[in-house]
């Protein structure tokens, strides 16, 4: 019986199996913790961009794209190279004076020639016939003149013939008083007869100041006439003159001595008139005419001096004439040989020369790099010492020659500049430099 009563018991104490589940309860993190934590991240991000970013005036370059030079202590040469070409000491240009159809062609181009040598006849019927109008004409008016200058001078010649009359009137009257009057005294006249006498006297004195006056106004009248006769036919001369200098102008001559170009006109070609036929150039002597950047235009002046080497020789130079007149950035100037030219260098033919500007001098120098013509020599590009990156500083650069540049102020022997081109560089104040690859 007891038995029995043990499976009992243990059937009602048997245990479900819901009794083995249990509710776990997780560990949240509090949400203060999340929002400060996620403030944190956001301040590193930023603070490491702000650190690491490249601000907006600065720039990461390839270091190897860039020249890089070291400010240097030297002797500035004040120097230009120049490279000019040969061209004639003298050039005189042949234009037609007179226009015309050419009849003759004496010389032909390349020619050497003479002064005075004649190279060319024209014809141009309408001059010719104009000029013999013109001389018909001048003379017909000297004509005149010379019949109004014989008129006159007759005219002089009858006043005198009159003066000489009235003084030899005078003077018989004069004696004829001179007579009658001591007769009179005595009383062999009359008094009528003395007075007659008298009266005569009178009469010849008053004539021969009346035709005196006349005279001297009439002579005054004739020597203004005359003076303006012969400055009227002095001009009518001149005039003449200018109609045979332009008939001659037909016949084209050369002006000077040298070689003439440019002389290709044909026979039966018609010119105008101040139409270009040609040219002739100084024989043997040579000068070199060069184009020199606008920078320099207030440094170049007439008188400086110059070599060039040719013919492995050096040769000295005078600048002779500076043309103020730019064009694309550049004037020219011409330099004449102080002494004999190269003797085989050719017409077109172009030498390289080195303009002196100034005396030599000690000086701080950098090289002359493209960096100049971005920033005008105000400011430029200096290396940190740690030599990764280059930093924006205003300087004061002086003269400069092909090879380098006078520093006046802002460097210092031994650093290191920037001396490429700065295109795409003039806004920035600092450079980042990286290995380029």
């Amino acid at each position: 019986m007891s038995l029995v009563e043990l499976r009992q018991g243990n059937r009602s104490e048997a245990v479900s199996g819901g009794a083995m589940d249990r509710v776990v309860v997780r560990k949240r993190i509090d949400k203060r913790i999340l929002i400060g934590g996620a403030a944190a991240a956001v301040a590193l991000i930023v603070l490491l961009f702000w650190l690491f970013a490249p601000s907006a005036g600065s720039m990461t370059v390839a270091r190897d794209r860039l020249s890089i030079a070291t400010v240097q202590s030297g002797t500035f040469e004040d120097f230009l190279p120049v490279r000019g070409r040969v061209t004639p000491l003298v050039t005189v240009y042949l234009d037609a004076v007179e226009g015309g159809r050419v009849e003759k062609k004496l010389v032909e181009d390349g020619a050497e020639v003479a002064q005075g040598q004649l190279l060319a006849i024209l014809s141009n019927a309408e001059l010719q016939l104009s000029t013999l109008e013109k001389q018909a004409e001048v003379e017909q008016q000297l004509n005149n003149m010379r019949s109004q200058e014989l008129a006159l001078t007759q005219t002089r010649n009858s006043n005198l013939r009159d003066l000489n009359q009235a003084e030899t009137d005078l003077a018989k009257a004069r004696r004829q008083y001179d007579l009658y009057k001591p007769l009179a005294d005595r009383g062999f006249i009359s008094k009528k007869s003395l007075n007659d006498t008298k009266d005569d006297l009178d009469y010849q004195q008053q004539r021969l100041q009346i035709l005196k006056q006349s005279i001297t106004q009439t002579e005054a009248l004739q020597t203004s006439q005359l003076s303006q006769l012969r400055a009227a036919s002095s001009s009518l001369n001149s005039s003449m003159g200018i109609a045979h200098d332009n008939l001659s102008q037909l016949a084209v001559r050369a002006p000077v001595t040298g070689e003439l170009s440019g002389f290709d006109i044909q026979l039966g070609q018609s010119l105008q008139q101040g139409e270009r036929i040609g040219q002739i150039d100084s024989a043997g002597a040579n000068k070199l005419q060069a184009d020199v950047d606008e920078f320099y235009l207030g440094r170049v002046a007439v008188g400086q001096t110059a070599t060039a080497e040719a013919e492995g020789k050096i040769y000295r130079l005078k600048v002779a004439k500076v043309y103020p007149q730019v064009r694309n950035g550049q004037f020219q100037i011409d330099l004449i040989f102080q002494g004999p030219a190269p003797a085989s260098v050719q017409r077109g033919q172009t030498i390289q020369a080195k303009l002196t500007l100034g005396d030599s001098a000690k000086a701080l120098l950098i090289p002359n790099g493209a960096f100049f013509n971005d920033t005008g020599g105000s400011w430029i590009f200096v290396v940190d010492r740690s030599g990764n990156g280059a930093t924006k500083r205003q300087v004061r650069l002086g003269r400069r020659n092909a090879d380098s540049i006078e520093v006046l102020s802002g460097l210092s022997a031994g650093e290191q500049v920037v001396t490429s081109s700065y295109s795409g560089l003039v806004d920035k104040d600092r450079l980042s430099f990286s290995s380029g690859e």
